[in-house]
């Protein structure tokens, strides 16, 4: 068996491996480390897994110190967490959050987060990261940056920057997107 073939078999075993030990983790059955949830086997109305969830988030409160997560964004983790454990996965891109008002700060980088807020690297970026690899979409009002002074070179790469987060959600409550606000 050629090396490089061996060598994919075995990195695909192991994520194989590995992603069914994280799916047995029932707090956290599809965002790990985030949005634990605590199963509740007798509970009436649970998700319809004949439903296509397209769900938008409105994230505008910052959190209680800039060193901490952002609430919502944890909110958006456990949404995530309880539709994986009725076996419901949102489409990539049918769960978008879209940031803005004072909590736009939460899409900096590192090292703008820590120049801007005086603390260390910004906690929101590992949470952020775990809902893209989730399939969420995460957003940026262009408008709040402007407004909050953020030069838009400094949001993290994998955040998009939409025109504005007033347009973003009309445009997707009109195209079927239910909106859940913070």
């Amino acid at each position: 068996m050629p090396y490089k073939l061996m060598l994919v078999l075995v990195a695909s075993a192991t994520i194989m491996v590995g992603h069914s030990a994280l799916a047995n983790d029932a707090r956290h059955p599809v965002v790990q480390d985030f949005g634990a949830i605590v199963p509740m086997p007798d509970a009436k109305e649970r998700p319809d897994r004949t439903l296509r969830y397209r769900v938008l988030f409105s994230v505008t409160k910052a959190p209680a110190s800039p060193d901490q997560v952002n609430p919502t964004l944890e909110k958006v983790a456990r949404f995530i967490n309880l539709l994986g454990a009725d076996g419901v996965r949102p489409e990539p891109g049918d769960v978008t959050v879209v940031i803005h008002g004072p909590a736009t700060q939460l899409v900096m980088s590192d090292a703008a987060y820590a120049n801007s807020t005086k603390t260390g690297k910004n906690p929101n970026l590992p949470l952020i990261a775990a809902l893209r690899f989730a399939g969420v979409s995460v957003r940026v009002c262009s408008q709040a940056l402007v407004g909050n002074k953020i030069d838009p070179a400094s949001v993290e790469k994998t955040v998009e920057i939409d025109v504005s987060a007033l347009t973003t959600m009309a445009t997707l409550q009109l195209r079927g997107w239910a909106l859940i606000q913070d």
